[in-house]
């Protein structure tokens, strides 16, 4: 029987390591890929087509949440897991939103992840026990036919905003995004009119909110 092939993607160096230990341990699985961001992540998937990706969710750069949604769209025969440190329903919904199959903490022991790649390998969605399943669920089926505003912005204008929030002054962002600055004020208007807010805090705050950047920033 083929094993499991897997991509971790983390931005600590520390933490791949010890996620590849865990995995090591388990019966039937292949780490083929590892990733320090998501644009790296990406590569990496293109590259070894594996049937999960574990990523973290407060990557810099291009975060887990927006990795997810690209991984769901351009390779869909790939499951995500989303690692994170935070155990909260909002940002599990964001997580599932995006296309993730199993959301799981960082603190979790070697079962627990095992747990969760038979879960997703299986077709099936696997929430860490941390939180309230039924709540997340509940959530969605609310929130089923709407979309919120971040998802109403361009991949562009997400990248954008991702990088003001993590500090990025506008000839920063044009550098990293091979862009004008001109071009990047474009888009940094754009979003604000989108998301009705009008400055750098107001944006920090409100990516932080969606789990766009890390809380612990």
């Amino acid at each position: 029987m083929r094993a499991m092939r897997i991509v971790i993607a983390d931005d600590h160096s520390l933490v791949r390591v010890g996620v590849r230990t865990l995995l090591e341990q388990l019966h039937g699985v292949e780490v083929v890929g590892e990733a320090s961001d998501g644009r790296e992540a990406l590569e990496a998937i293109k590259k070894h087509r594996p049937d999960i990706a574990l990523l973290d969710i407060g990557m810099a750069g291009m975060n887990g949440l927006e990795t997810t949604a690209r991984v769901t769209k351009d390779y869909p025969n790939v499951r995500v897991i989303i690692l994170s440190m935070h155990a909260t329903e909002e940002y599990v919904w964001q997580a599932l939103r995006a296309g993730a199959k199993g959301y799981l903490l960082k603190d979790s022991g070697l079962s627990e992840l095992e747990l969760a790649i038979k879960a997703v390998s299986n077709g099936e969605m696997f929430l860490t026990p941390a939180v309230s399943k039924k709540v997340v669920l509940d959530y969605m089926q609310r929130m089923d036919t709407e979309t919120t505003p971040v998802e109403r912005l361009t991949r562009r204008q997400r990248e954008v905003l991702q990088l003001i929030a993590e500090g990025n002054t506008v000839k920063e962002i044009a550098y990293q995004l091979n862009l004008s600055v001109k071009t990047v004020e474009t888009h940094r208007s754009q979003l604000m009119g989108r998301l009705d807010i009008h400055d750098v805090p107001g944006l920090v705050r409100y990516a932080m909110r969606m789990g766009i950047i890390d809380k612990d920033m």
